[in-house]
């Protein structure tokens, strides 16, 4: 989970206060010294957490909850409220009409910067986009190779030229090369420090021949406090539009980049939370805070899902909510939620689960997961399909074949039948009428 650690530290501090009894002085400073403790050991700047805690113990003070909400809601709103403020305001990356979107990639040798560049290009050539990506790095060995191999595996277009010495003459000539068949140019430009001069020098320069539509600064998130730095040294070279954050898979100091950089005002759209394609994600300030206190993140959540499973996952849905799920429908959701990412990432995207599930039970419902695929791996077509069918001898032969035990398969045909009994009950309208597949109940209601 991204910054697992001031996760939990800020969900147990929000956890004392709804347990407290009453919402007196001693409460409000206890909650203030929590989240210093918290957000200090991620690294965030003591300054910006003094001024927090000022504005968070007045706001406690003085502020009345409104109409409906009890003292201790209105506390926890007020929390998430300034902690999300503490990571800069939602800003969102949209591609322009009429014309390819130009982003010019900037960033310190060793931040990840290539990777995001494939990273992004993967983005949003999976929301339909043509994409293409220019290889403009002549100082780092490798560069063009590297990016190459990566643009095949993300299924975008790539130019580059192994011969050429001049990156800003590459850049013009990629840009060009891919102007009419993409609707958004990703240009890799070299690796630099803030005092290699020629190479500030040269980022400026290749900004003013190929007129990006942004500029954005990749950044690394293990820098921490160090980020603002170098985000205000390339704010100064060249008009910084946005920034990408990497490495906040479980780095200590992603909450110090995180609040050093929107420190800087500008806006973090992007960060990076794994060594995959598919680890990036827009970033929303109120959203990032929601899943480290333990409120999940819904639609990121319902966003992964439907690009696990599509127009097929729909229409499966459909027929589990008729009462028509089969264990070849479990096992190609299994197949997806796999494809999502690691359990605990999927878990910090459902309200609770992230930070209140340990470690271990994570390890244990990953293990069982990739059990439960193994035994279905073991059945025939048959018994995918009608899994009633499925009587003692074949279940000794599945658990034969598969290397599980026959309480483990039998564990698994319980859990279906729980499953498609809770699904019916839902389809049929005994449950509550609310969440995703609340539109779905009602589409079957109309088909009756």
């Amino acid at each position: 989970m991204v910054l697992e650690g001031l996760g939990r530290a800020l969900h147990g501090a929000i956890q004392k206060l709804a347990r407290a009894p009453h919402l007196d002085e001693q409460v409000v400073k206890e909650l203030v010294r929590d989240l210093q403790r918290a957000l200090l050991q991620a690294d965030v700047n003591v300054q910006l957490v003094l001024d927090l805690s000022r504005r968070l113990e007045e706001r406690l003070r003085k502020e009345a909850p409104p109409p409906g909400m009890s003292r201790r809601e209105h506390a926890v709103k007020l929390v998430y409220e300034e902690l999300s403020g503490l990571l800069g305001k939602p800003s969102s990356f949209e591609l322009k009409r009429g014309g390819p979107t130009v982003v010019l990639m900037v960033g310190l040798q060793g931040s990840g910067k290539t990777t995001s560049v494939a990273k992004l290009a993967y983005h949003f050539r999976k929301r339909g986009y043509r994409v293409g990506v220019v290889c403009a790095d002549t100082f780092r060995a490798g560069a063009y190779e590297q990016l190459l191999q990566l643009a095949r595996k993300a299924g975008v277009e790539f130019w580059g030229d192994p011969q050429g010495r001049d990156p800003v003459e590459l850049a013009r000539r990629g840009v060009e090369e891919l102007r009419g068949r993409c609707d958004l140019i990703l240009v890799d430009s070299a690796g630099r420090h803030k005092e290699e001069r020629g190479l500030m020098e040269e980022m400026k320069r290749m900004a003013e021949e190929i007129r990006p539509d942004e500029v954005m600064l990749v950044v690394d998130g293990t820098l921490g406090q160090q980020a603002r730095e170098q985000a205000e040294a390339f704010r100064r070279a060249t008009p910084v539009g946005s920034i990408l954050v990497t490495k906040l898979d479980g780095t200590a100091k992603g909450g110090g980049a995180l609040s050093a950089v929107a420190s800087t005002g500008a806006p973090i759209k992007f960060i990076g939370t794994g060594e995959h394609l598919e680890d990036l994600e827009p970033f929303s300030p109120p959203r990032f805070m929601a899943r480290l206190l333990g409120m999940g993140d819904l639609e990121t959540f319902l966003r992964k899902v439907e690009e696990s499973l599509g127009k097929k996952g729909e229409e499966a849905a459909r027929e589990a909510l008729k009462g028509k799920l089969t264990l070849r429908t479990v096992y190609e959701q299994l197949e997806a939620i796999s494809r999502m990412g690691p359990l605990r990432k999927v878990a910090s995207l459902l309200p609770g689960l992230g930070v209140t599930l340990s470690e271990e039970q994570m390890r244990v419902g990953e293990e069982k997961l990739k059990r439960f695929k193994v035994i279905m791996q073991s059945m025939t077509p048959e018994e995918l399909d009608n899994p009633e069918i499925l009587n003692a001898s074949r279940i000794r032969r599945i658990a034969r074949g598969s290397g599980t035990s026959e309480a483990e398969v039998r564990e698994l045909l319980k859990q279906y039948e729980l499953m498609k009994r809770m699904l019916t009950a839902l389809g049929k309208g005994r449950m509550v009428r609310t969440g995703p597949l609340a539109k779905l109940v009602k589409e079957l209601e109309k088909g009756r």
